[in-house]
């Protein structure tokens, strides 16, 4: 429900930020439904979301490089939250200067999706300083929030790119840079096999539902799937292929949230090599219908809340 709070106040290292607009990731909903106890929520009442942009309003103690009237992007604090709200506290150190060629519904889109799109591809051993090696790489659910940044990624690592989505995103996974894009629903889509026979050295694997099984036989030699949404099997098979020294393995991915990749992926967007695809944006006041479109998983690309000044 919606509710007047207190504004936050900025302590040691963190800024006061106004938020001008917030992105909805499926972390998000699964706080809400429990999957994450006993972890989080640490407490409630609890304001969900943390990606978001915003200008600073305030800085506490030992905050450098940010001051008063800066505009940002930002990650704030999973286990307090804060992202649907006027106001919000940040970290510092996960708070970056967002340029006037950024909007902030493409700037908010960032941290988690890209973030996580971005540390996928490095841990399949892509480069983006033009030393990559020509690695073939898979990307299922290619339309949603992880997806779409993935295959931009790839390619910007000079990666050759087969993509699952619905058919209705075919066109828009191609123009953003896949070179093999198939509909899930079909049964070539299905079997996840490249239509050039290549085989895969990475997967990144945004979507539920399909075994280590069904990737094993997909991959190259020392092929990896990383696993964005890893449930507790997945886990188990990581460490299995851990112990038995696997050549390919599965590879159970948690964003480690860090200053360098944001500033990275914000440049990205201000020349124009990357972009931020928005399904849909919803005023403040309509939050609850930005919330029920992410659960509903059919999103292209990212879900944004506006908060209006």
């Amino acid at each position: 429900k919606h509710v007047e709070v207190p504004v936050p106040s900025a302590k040691k290292n963190e800024v006061l930020l106004k938020l001008q607009a917030a992105t909805i990731n499926p972390v998000d909903w699964k706080i809400q439904k429990g999957d994450m106890r006993p972890l989080l929520p640490r407490r409630l009442p609890f304001i969900p979301v943390t990606d978001v942009a915003g200008v600073v309003v305030d800085v506490g103690p030992g905050v450098k490089g940010l001051t008063a009237g800066d505009q940002v992007v930002a990650m704030l604090n999973s286990f307090n939250g804060g992202g649907l709200a006027e106001y919000a506290v940040a970290s510092a150190n996960l708070t970056v200067k967002r340029p006037a060629e950024v909007s902030a519904a493409e700037g908010a889109g960032l941290p988690i999706a890209a973030g996580t799109a971005l540390q996928a591809l490095r841990s399949i051993g892509a480069k983006f300083d033009g030393t990559s090696k020509p690695l073939n790489v898979l990307v299922t659910a290619a339309s949603g929030g992880v997806g779409l940044y993935a295959v931009q990624l790839a390619k910007l690592a000079n990666l050759h790119v087969t993509a699952t989505c619905g058919a209705r995103n075919m066109d828009l996974v191609k123009s953003l840079g896949a070179d093999e894009v198939m509909d899930y629903r079909t049964p070539e889509g299905a079997s996840l096999q490249s239509p050039s026979g290549r085989k895969y050295d990475g997967v990144v694997h945004c979507t539920i539902g399909v075994s280590w099984s069904s990737f094993q036989p997909l991959l190259s030699d020392a092929g990896r799937v990383i696993d964005i949404t890893p449930n507790f099997s997945a886990i188990l098979t990581s460490a299995l292929h851990r112990v038995t020294f696997s050549k390919k393995r599965l590879v159970p991915l948690l964003l480690s949230p860090n200053k360098a990749d944001l500033e990275f992926l914000v440049g990205l967007l201000k020349e124009g090599k990357l972009k931020t695809v928005i399904d849909s944006k919803f005023p403040l006041s309509d939050a609850g219908k930005a919330w029920q479109s992410s659960i509903d998983g059919h999103a292209t690309g990212k879900i944004a809340v506006e908060i209006e000044s």
